[in-house]
Protein backbone atom coordinates (compact mmCIF):
# COMPACT_ATOMS: atom_id res chain seq x y z
CA UNK A 1 0.00 0.00 0.00
CA UNK A 2 3.00 2.38 1.06
CA UNK A 3 4.50 1.46 -2.40
CA UNK A 4 1.01 2.56 -4.37
CA UNK A 5 0.69 5.66 -2.39
CA UNK A 6 4.72 6.58 -3.32
CA UNK A 7 4.05 5.91 -6.79
CA UNK A 8 0.67 7.95 -7.18
CA UNK A 9 2.66 11.07 -4.99
CA UNK A 10 5.50 10.87 -7.71
CA UNK A 11 3.23 10.70 -10.69
CA UNK A 12 1.08 13.67 -9.12
CA UNK A 13 4.86 15.52 -8.85
CA UNK A 14 5.62 15.13 -11.99
CA UNK A 15 2.57 16.13 -13.84
CA UNK A 16 2.79 18.93 -11.92
CA UNK A 17 5.95 20.03 -13.71
CA UNK A 18 7.05 21.40 -16.64
CA UNK A 19 8.22 18.63 -19.27
CA UNK A 20 11.98 19.14 -19.73
CA UNK A 21 12.62 21.54 -22.71
CA UNK A 22 15.24 20.83 -25.16
CA UNK A 23 18.40 22.07 -24.44
CA UNK A 24 19.34 22.87 -27.97
CA UNK A 25 18.69 26.15 -29.70
CA UNK A 26 15.33 26.83 -30.69
CA UNK A 27 14.12 27.49 -34.19
CA UNK A 28 12.50 30.52 -35.23
CA UNK A 29 9.72 31.00 -37.00
CA UNK A 30 8.99 34.66 -38.34
CA UNK A 31 5.93 35.58 -39.88
CA UNK A 32 5.39 38.71 -41.89
CA UNK A 33 1.78 39.53 -42.80
CA UNK A 34 1.69 42.31 -45.83
CA UNK A 35 -0.86 45.54 -45.27
CA UNK A 36 -3.06 44.21 -42.49
CA UNK A 37 -5.38 46.83 -40.41
CA UNK A 38 -4.49 48.00 -36.82
CA UNK A 39 -7.03 45.52 -35.24
CA UNK A 40 -7.65 42.72 -38.02
CA UNK A 41 -7.50 39.64 -35.70
CA UNK A 42 -10.12 38.70 -33.17
CA UNK A 43 -7.59 39.03 -30.57
CA UNK A 44 -7.16 42.74 -31.31
CA UNK A 45 -10.74 43.28 -31.51
CA UNK A 46 -12.02 42.39 -35.01
CA UNK A 47 -15.98 40.77 -34.51
CA UNK A 48 -16.60 40.07 -37.79
CA UNK A 49 -13.14 37.87 -39.26
CA UNK A 50 -12.62 34.39 -38.36
CA UNK A 51 -8.70 33.90 -37.31
CA UNK A 52 -8.66 31.27 -34.85
CA UNK A 53 -5.41 30.11 -35.89
CA UNK A 54 -3.91 33.65 -34.76
CA UNK A 55 -6.03 34.29 -31.88
CA UNK A 56 -4.88 30.94 -30.63
CA UNK A 57 -0.91 31.74 -31.15
CA UNK A 58 -1.59 34.46 -29.36
CA UNK A 59 -3.52 32.52 -25.70
CA UNK A 60 -0.19 30.50 -26.23
CA UNK A 61 2.11 33.59 -25.88
CA UNK A 62 2.54 37.30 -25.59
CA UNK A 63 0.64 40.36 -27.95
CA UNK A 64 1.68 43.80 -27.97
CA UNK A 65 -1.09 46.83 -27.89
CA UNK A 66 1.81 49.31 -28.77
CA UNK A 67 3.38 47.88 -31.40
CA UNK A 68 5.11 49.83 -33.98
CA UNK A 69 6.05 49.00 -37.39
CA UNK A 70 9.10 51.17 -38.61
CA UNK A 71 7.50 52.27 -41.75
CA UNK A 72 4.39 52.53 -43.21
CA UNK A 73 5.28 50.91 -46.37
CA UNK A 74 6.66 47.82 -47.30
CA UNK A 75 10.13 47.83 -48.14
CA UNK A 76 11.34 50.00 -45.53
CA UNK A 77 9.28 48.30 -42.74
CA UNK A 78 11.03 44.92 -43.89
CA UNK A 79 14.46 46.58 -43.84
CA UNK A 80 13.76 47.52 -40.20
CA UNK A 81 12.38 44.01 -39.24
CA UNK A 82 15.54 42.34 -40.61
CA UNK A 83 18.44 44.72 -39.86
CA UNK A 84 17.06 46.34 -36.53
CA UNK A 85 16.95 49.55 -37.47
CA UNK A 86 15.18 52.24 -38.76
CA UNK A 87 14.70 52.07 -42.48
CA UNK A 88 17.10 55.65 -42.76
CA UNK A 89 19.71 53.86 -40.78
CA UNK A 90 19.90 50.82 -42.56
CA UNK A 91 19.61 53.23 -46.17
CA UNK A 92 16.29 52.14 -47.29
CA UNK A 93 14.47 55.34 -47.19
CA UNK A 94 11.52 54.15 -49.45
CA UNK A 95 9.67 51.30 -51.19
CA UNK A 96 12.32 50.14 -53.70
CA UNK A 97 11.59 51.27 -57.53
CA UNK A 98 10.53 48.22 -60.43
CA UNK A 99 14.32 47.39 -61.70
CA UNK A 100 13.22 48.17 -65.26
CA UNK A 101 12.59 52.16 -64.19
CA UNK A 102 15.47 52.61 -61.64
CA UNK A 103 18.31 54.10 -63.44
CA UNK A 104 21.43 52.36 -65.42
CA UNK A 105 23.98 51.03 -62.99
CA UNK A 106 21.10 52.07 -59.80
CA UNK A 107 20.80 49.75 -56.83
CA UNK A 108 17.85 50.49 -54.99
CA UNK A 109 17.31 48.48 -51.83
CA UNK A 110 18.61 47.22 -48.58
CA UNK A 111 22.43 47.75 -49.07
CA UNK A 112 24.37 44.79 -49.11
CA UNK A 113 26.74 45.34 -45.97
CA UNK A 114 23.69 45.64 -44.18
CA UNK A 115 24.13 42.57 -41.87
CA UNK A 116 20.28 40.62 -41.28
CA UNK A 117 18.74 38.59 -38.74
CA UNK A 118 19.84 35.26 -41.56
CA UNK A 119 23.04 36.47 -41.49
CA UNK A 120 22.98 36.60 -37.35
CA UNK A 121 21.94 33.38 -37.11
CA UNK A 122 23.64 32.03 -40.20
CA UNK A 123 26.93 32.59 -37.66
CA UNK A 124 25.04 30.97 -34.82
CA UNK A 125 24.78 27.73 -37.37
CA UNK A 126 21.18 28.27 -37.84
CA UNK A 127 19.96 26.78 -41.34
CA UNK A 128 17.90 29.45 -42.57
CA UNK A 129 15.29 30.13 -45.40
CA UNK A 130 13.27 32.84 -46.79
CA UNK A 131 9.13 32.05 -48.16
CA UNK A 132 7.37 34.80 -49.54
CA UNK A 133 8.25 38.33 -50.56
CA UNK A 134 11.10 40.11 -50.81
CA UNK A 135 10.96 43.23 -52.10
CA UNK A 136 14.14 44.61 -51.10
CA UNK A 137 16.32 44.78 -53.73
CA UNK A 138 17.09 42.83 -57.20
CA UNK A 139 20.81 43.49 -57.81
CA UNK A 140 22.42 39.45 -57.19
CA UNK A 141 24.11 41.21 -53.96
CA UNK A 142 20.84 42.72 -52.74
CA UNK A 143 19.22 38.57 -53.20
CA UNK A 144 18.07 37.17 -50.32
CA UNK A 145 20.86 34.29 -51.09
CA UNK A 146 23.13 36.73 -50.66
CA UNK A 147 21.71 38.25 -47.36
CA UNK A 148 22.27 35.29 -45.11
CA UNK A 149 19.61 32.69 -46.36
CA UNK A 150 20.13 29.78 -47.37
CA UNK A 151 17.13 28.98 -48.92
CA UNK A 152 14.75 31.35 -50.57
CA UNK A 153 11.08 30.78 -52.34
CA UNK A 154 9.04 33.76 -53.84
CA UNK A 155 8.68 36.53 -55.47
CA UNK A 156 11.32 39.23 -55.62
CA UNK A 157 9.19 42.62 -55.62
CA UNK A 158 6.18 43.87 -54.28
CA UNK A 159 3.31 41.82 -55.00
CA UNK A 160 2.11 39.11 -57.66
CA UNK A 161 -1.18 37.38 -58.57
CA UNK A 162 -1.21 34.30 -56.85
CA UNK A 163 -2.40 31.89 -59.72
CA UNK A 164 -0.21 32.94 -62.95
CA UNK A 165 2.29 34.48 -60.34
CA UNK A 166 2.99 37.69 -62.78
CA UNK A 167 3.68 41.18 -61.06
CA UNK A 168 1.19 43.41 -62.50
CA UNK A 169 2.33 47.08 -62.49
CA UNK A 170 2.35 49.49 -65.64
CA UNK A 171 4.67 47.18 -67.91
CA UNK A 172 6.58 45.16 -68.68
CA UNK A 173 4.18 42.38 -66.62
CA UNK A 174 6.66 39.78 -65.26
CA UNK A 175 6.75 36.40 -63.90
CA UNK A 176 8.06 36.24 -60.54
CA UNK A 177 8.35 33.51 -58.59
CA UNK A 178 11.82 32.05 -57.87
CA UNK A 179 13.79 29.32 -56.18
CA UNK A 180 17.42 29.97 -54.93
CA UNK A 181 18.28 32.31 -58.12
CA UNK A 182 16.24 29.30 -60.46
CA UNK A 183 13.03 30.79 -62.19
CA UNK A 184 9.98 28.36 -61.29
CA UNK A 185 6.95 27.49 -62.83
CA UNK A 186 3.51 26.26 -61.22
CA UNK A 187 0.75 28.23 -63.55
CA UNK A 188 -2.64 27.78 -61.94
CA UNK A 189 -1.06 26.60 -58.41
CA UNK A 190 -2.36 29.26 -55.96
CA UNK A 191 0.99 31.25 -53.91
CA UNK A 192 -0.20 30.52 -50.65
CA UNK A 193 -0.58 26.81 -51.26
CA UNK A 194 2.51 26.62 -52.66
CA UNK A 195 4.40 28.49 -49.54
CA UNK A 196 2.76 26.23 -47.05
CA UNK A 197 4.58 23.11 -49.09
CA UNK A 198 7.45 24.64 -49.61
CA UNK A 199 7.49 25.44 -45.60
CA UNK A 200 6.45 21.68 -44.53
CA UNK A 201 9.46 20.26 -46.92
CA UNK A 202 11.56 22.46 -45.32
CA UNK A 203 10.59 21.20 -41.92
CA UNK A 204 10.24 17.51 -42.59
CA UNK A 205 13.63 17.66 -44.13
CA UNK A 206 16.40 15.74 -41.69
CA UNK A 207 18.44 18.74 -39.97
CA UNK A 208 21.38 18.80 -37.87
CA UNK A 209 20.91 22.49 -37.15
CA UNK A 210 18.11 24.58 -36.07
CA UNK A 211 16.41 26.26 -38.51
CA UNK A 212 15.33 29.58 -39.53
CA UNK A 213 12.09 30.53 -41.41
CA UNK A 214 11.19 34.22 -42.82
CA UNK A 215 7.38 33.18 -44.30
CA UNK A 216 6.42 36.90 -45.61
CA UNK A 217 3.16 36.65 -46.51
CA UNK A 218 1.95 38.45 -49.75
CA UNK A 219 -1.28 38.62 -47.86
CA UNK A 220 -3.18 40.77 -47.38
CA UNK A 221 -2.09 42.81 -49.56
CA UNK A 222 -3.35 43.29 -53.01
CA UNK A 223 -4.61 41.64 -55.04
CA UNK A 224 -7.60 40.24 -53.14
CA UNK A 225 -7.58 36.57 -53.72
CA UNK A 226 -8.74 34.51 -51.07
CA UNK A 227 -9.66 31.11 -51.44
CA UNK A 228 -13.12 30.50 -52.97
CA UNK A 229 -14.06 28.79 -49.71
CA UNK A 230 -13.56 31.69 -47.78
CA UNK A 231 -14.79 34.14 -50.54
CA UNK A 232 -18.63 32.15 -49.89
CA UNK A 233 -18.27 32.27 -46.36
CA UNK A 234 -18.01 36.26 -46.10
CA UNK A 235 -20.22 36.62 -49.36
CA UNK A 236 -22.83 38.59 -47.26
CA UNK A 237 -20.19 41.24 -45.72
CA UNK A 238 -20.14 44.65 -47.32
CA UNK A 239 -17.61 45.14 -50.36
CA UNK A 240 -14.95 45.41 -50.33
CA UNK A 241 -14.37 44.38 -46.92
CA UNK A 242 -15.63 40.60 -48.07
CA UNK A 243 -12.68 40.30 -50.41
CA UNK A 244 -10.51 41.69 -47.69
CA UNK A 245 -11.94 39.39 -45.28
CA UNK A 246 -11.33 36.32 -46.76
CA UNK A 247 -7.98 37.31 -47.66
CA UNK A 248 -6.95 37.47 -44.26
CA UNK A 249 -9.31 34.03 -43.28
CA UNK A 250 -7.00 32.46 -46.09
CA UNK A 251 -3.84 33.51 -44.70
CA UNK A 252 -4.75 32.43 -41.07
CA UNK A 253 -5.78 28.94 -42.30
CA UNK A 254 -2.31 28.49 -44.06
CA UNK A 255 -0.97 29.48 -40.75
CA UNK A 256 -2.34 26.72 -38.96
CA UNK A 257 -1.42 24.20 -40.81
CA UNK A 258 2.43 24.98 -40.21
CA UNK A 259 1.70 25.48 -36.59
CA UNK A 260 -0.30 22.23 -36.47
CA UNK A 261 2.93 20.58 -38.63
CA UNK A 262 5.07 22.20 -35.76
CA UNK A 263 2.76 20.14 -33.20
CA UNK A 264 2.59 17.08 -35.26
CA UNK A 265 6.84 16.81 -35.62
CA UNK A 266 7.11 17.71 -31.63
CA UNK A 267 8.90 20.90 -32.69
CA UNK A 268 6.80 23.60 -31.14
CA UNK A 269 8.00 23.50 -27.44
CA UNK A 270 11.49 24.58 -28.66
CA UNK A 271 10.55 26.99 -31.61
CA UNK A 272 9.80 30.69 -31.44
CA UNK A 273 7.30 31.97 -33.06
CA UNK A 274 6.85 35.49 -34.08
CA UNK A 275 3.70 37.20 -36.04
CA UNK A 276 3.56 41.04 -36.88
CA UNK A 277 1.98 42.96 -39.57
CA UNK A 278 4.63 44.88 -41.61
CA UNK A 279 2.19 48.06 -41.63
CA UNK A 280 -1.06 49.09 -41.85
CA UNK A 281 -4.12 48.53 -44.35
CA UNK A 282 -4.25 49.82 -47.77
CA UNK A 283 -6.71 51.92 -49.67
CA UNK A 284 -5.34 52.11 -52.48
CA UNK A 285 -7.60 51.27 -55.94
CA UNK A 286 -6.02 48.12 -56.69
CA UNK A 287 -6.90 47.32 -52.76
CA UNK A 288 -10.65 47.93 -53.69
CA UNK A 289 -10.02 51.84 -52.02
CA UNK A 290 -10.16 49.27 -48.57
CA UNK A 291 -11.46 46.74 -46.61
CA UNK A 292 -8.76 46.88 -43.33
CA UNK A 293 -10.11 47.71 -40.47
CA UNK A 294 -8.04 50.12 -38.16
CA UNK A 295 -10.33 50.66 -35.69
CA UNK A 296 -10.07 53.54 -33.40
CA UNK A 297 -6.91 54.49 -35.05
CA UNK A 298 -6.76 57.25 -37.73
CA UNK A 299 -4.62 56.18 -40.77
CA UNK A 300 -3.74 54.12 -43.08
CA UNK A 301 -0.40 52.44 -45.24
CA UNK A 302 1.78 55.19 -46.03
CA UNK A 303 0.84 57.13 -42.76
CA UNK A 304 2.47 57.81 -39.51
CA UNK A 305 -0.80 58.63 -37.44
CA UNK A 306 -1.32 55.29 -36.12
CA UNK A 307 -3.29 53.36 -37.94
CA UNK A 308 -0.36 52.99 -40.66
CA UNK A 309 2.11 51.98 -38.25
CA UNK A 310 0.16 50.73 -35.10
CA UNK A 311 0.21 46.47 -36.17
CA UNK A 312 -0.70 43.67 -34.62
CA UNK A 313 2.39 41.50 -32.86
CA UNK A 314 2.59 38.30 -31.35
CA UNK A 315 5.52 35.98 -29.69
CA UNK A 316 4.81 32.32 -28.45
CA UNK A 317 7.98 30.65 -27.05
CA UNK A 318 6.65 27.59 -24.72
CA UNK A 319 8.25 27.71 -20.90
CA UNK A 320 9.98 30.42 -21.74
CA UNK A 321 7.17 33.30 -22.45
CA UNK A 322 4.61 33.55 -20.70
CA UNK A 323 1.11 32.72 -22.20
CA UNK A 324 -2.16 34.02 -22.78
CA UNK A 325 -0.62 37.81 -21.81
CA UNK A 326 -0.70 41.15 -22.94
CA UNK A 327 1.66 43.87 -23.01
CA UNK A 328 0.83 47.88 -23.25
CA UNK A 329 4.24 49.14 -23.43
CA UNK A 330 5.79 51.28 -26.55
CA UNK A 331 7.65 48.81 -28.86
CA UNK A 332 9.03 48.26 -32.50
CA UNK A 333 9.20 45.84 -35.01
CA UNK A 334 13.35 46.67 -34.94
CA UNK A 335 13.14 44.58 -31.59
CA UNK A 336 12.88 41.53 -33.03
CA UNK A 337 16.56 41.24 -33.52
CA UNK A 338 17.97 41.52 -30.66
CA UNK A 339 15.16 39.55 -28.82
CA UNK A 340 15.73 36.80 -31.55
CA UNK A 341 19.23 37.16 -30.71
CA UNK A 342 18.85 36.96 -26.97
CA UNK A 343 16.31 33.51 -27.34
CA UNK A 344 18.92 32.35 -29.15
CA UNK A 345 22.44 33.12 -28.16
CA UNK A 346 23.13 35.14 -30.87
CA UNK A 347 25.96 37.32 -30.87
CA UNK A 348 24.30 40.69 -32.73
CA UNK A 349 27.47 41.78 -35.09
CA UNK A 350 26.14 44.97 -35.92
CA UNK A 351 26.44 47.13 -32.64
CA UNK A 352 24.80 49.96 -34.20
CA UNK A 353 21.16 48.57 -33.97
CA UNK A 354 18.13 50.58 -33.15
CA UNK A 355 15.88 48.06 -31.52
CA UNK A 356 16.38 46.26 -27.90
CA UNK A 357 15.20 43.78 -26.67
CA UNK A 358 12.00 42.56 -25.68
CA UNK A 359 12.67 40.24 -22.72
CA UNK A 360 12.61 42.73 -20.18
CA UNK A 361 8.95 43.76 -21.15
CA UNK A 362 7.75 40.46 -22.01
CA UNK A 363 8.89 38.67 -18.46
CA UNK A 364 7.72 41.48 -16.30
CA UNK A 365 4.53 43.39 -17.49
CA UNK A 366 5.51 46.69 -15.30
CA UNK A 367 8.74 47.18 -17.13
CA UNK A 368 9.02 50.42 -18.67
CA UNK A 369 9.40 50.52 -22.16
CA UNK A 370 12.89 49.78 -23.60
CA UNK A 371 12.30 53.32 -25.89
CA UNK A 372 12.12 56.63 -24.64
CA UNK A 373 11.74 57.72 -28.24
CA UNK A 374 10.68 56.05 -31.18
CA UNK A 375 11.47 58.10 -34.61
CA UNK A 376 9.77 57.79 -38.19
CA UNK A 377 10.62 58.96 -41.41
CA UNK A 378 10.17 57.56 -45.11
CA UNK A 379 10.80 59.06 -48.77
CA UNK A 380 14.27 60.45 -48.80
CA UNK A 381 16.43 62.14 -46.02
CA UNK A 382 14.87 65.03 -46.45
CA UNK A 383 12.87 67.91 -44.24
CA UNK A 384 10.32 67.57 -46.68
CA UNK A 385 9.56 63.88 -46.12
CA UNK A 386 7.00 62.59 -43.85
CA UNK A 387 8.35 62.15 -40.44
CA UNK A 388 6.97 61.37 -37.04
CA UNK A 389 8.53 61.65 -33.56
CA UNK A 390 6.85 59.75 -30.11
CA UNK A 391 8.23 60.45 -26.86
CA UNK A 392 5.81 59.05 -23.97
CA UNK A 393 2.32 59.99 -25.00
CA UNK A 394 3.71 62.67 -26.90
CA UNK A 395 3.48 62.61 -30.73
CA UNK A 396 4.58 65.28 -33.58
CA UNK A 397 3.74 64.25 -37.32
CA UNK A 398 6.31 66.31 -39.49
CA UNK A 399 4.37 66.92 -43.21
CA UNK A 400 1.62 64.28 -42.05
CA UNK A 401 -0.32 61.95 -44.65
CA UNK A 402 -3.36 60.14 -44.51
CA UNK A 403 -4.71 58.34 -47.49
CA UNK A 404 -7.65 57.18 -45.37
CA UNK A 405 -9.76 60.08 -45.54
CA UNK A 406 -10.62 63.15 -47.93
CA UNK A 407 -9.83 66.01 -45.48
CA UNK A 408 -7.18 68.07 -46.49
CA UNK A 409 -4.30 69.01 -44.41
CA UNK A 410 -3.73 73.13 -44.14
CA UNK A 411 -0.22 74.54 -43.73
CA UNK A 412 -1.13 74.69 -39.96
CA UNK A 413 -0.92 70.99 -39.83
CA UNK A 414 2.83 70.82 -41.67
CA UNK A 415 3.63 69.59 -37.30
CA UNK A 416 0.56 67.92 -36.16
CA UNK A 417 0.99 67.12 -32.69
CA UNK A 418 -1.39 64.67 -30.65
CA UNK A 419 -1.77 63.62 -26.86
CA UNK A 420 -1.82 60.28 -27.19
CA UNK A 421 -3.18 59.08 -23.83
CA UNK A 422 -6.28 61.45 -24.25
CA UNK A 423 -6.49 61.56 -28.39
CA UNK A 424 -5.32 58.15 -29.53
CA UNK A 425 -7.36 58.40 -32.83
CA UNK A 426 -5.44 61.62 -33.48
CA UNK A 427 -8.43 64.06 -34.29
CA UNK A 428 -6.72 67.42 -32.79
CA UNK A 429 -3.65 69.03 -33.53
CA UNK A 430 -2.38 70.52 -30.51
CA UNK A 431 0.66 72.34 -32.14
CA UNK A 432 -1.05 75.48 -31.64
CA UNK A 433 -2.02 74.57 -27.56
CA UNK A 434 1.65 73.59 -26.76
CA UNK A 435 4.00 75.30 -29.04
CA UNK A 436 6.92 74.06 -26.53
CA UNK A 437 5.97 70.37 -27.04
CA UNK A 438 6.23 70.98 -30.88
CA UNK A 439 10.18 72.51 -30.42
CA UNK A 440 11.16 70.20 -27.65
CA UNK A 441 10.02 67.23 -30.33
CA UNK A 442 10.84 68.76 -33.31
CA UNK A 443 14.52 68.96 -31.96
CA UNK A 444 14.48 65.63 -30.98
CA UNK A 445 13.30 64.41 -34.87
CA UNK A 446 16.63 66.66 -36.43
CA UNK A 447 19.07 65.83 -33.67
CA UNK A 448 18.29 61.77 -34.93
CA UNK A 449 18.20 62.63 -38.66
CA UNK A 450 21.26 65.18 -38.37
CA UNK A 451 23.47 61.82 -36.66
CA UNK A 452 21.41 59.65 -39.16
CA UNK A 453 22.77 61.64 -42.05
CA UNK A 454 26.11 62.33 -40.29
CA UNK A 455 27.17 58.46 -40.04
CA UNK A 456 25.94 57.91 -43.57
CA UNK A 457 28.55 60.42 -45.05
CA UNK A 458 31.02 58.49 -43.24
CA UNK A 459 30.39 55.53 -45.02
Amino acid sequence: MKKLVLFLFCILIIGSCTVPRDPGKPNVLLILSDDQGSIDLNCYGATDLQTPNLDKLATGGVRFTQFYAAASVCSPSRAALLTGKTNLKAGLPGNVPIPEYQEEGQKAGLPANQITIAEMLKENEYSTALVGKWHLGHSPEQLPNSQGFDHFFGHERGCIDNYSHFFYWKGPNKHDLHRNGEEVYYPGRNFGDLMVEEILDLLNKKQEKPFFIYWAFNAPHYPYQGTVEWQDYYKNHPYPRNLYAAFVSSMDERIGIVLNELDKLGLSDNTIVIFQSDQGHSTEERAHWGGGNAGPYRGCKFSFFEGGIRVPAIIRYPGVIPQNEVREQVTSEMDWLPTIAELTGSEILDKGIEGKSLMPVIEDPGEKSQHEVLHWQQGDYSNKSPWAVREGDWKLLGNPEDRSTDQKFTGEDTLFLVYLKEDVSEKANLSGKYPEEVQRLKALHYEWLGRIKKERKKK
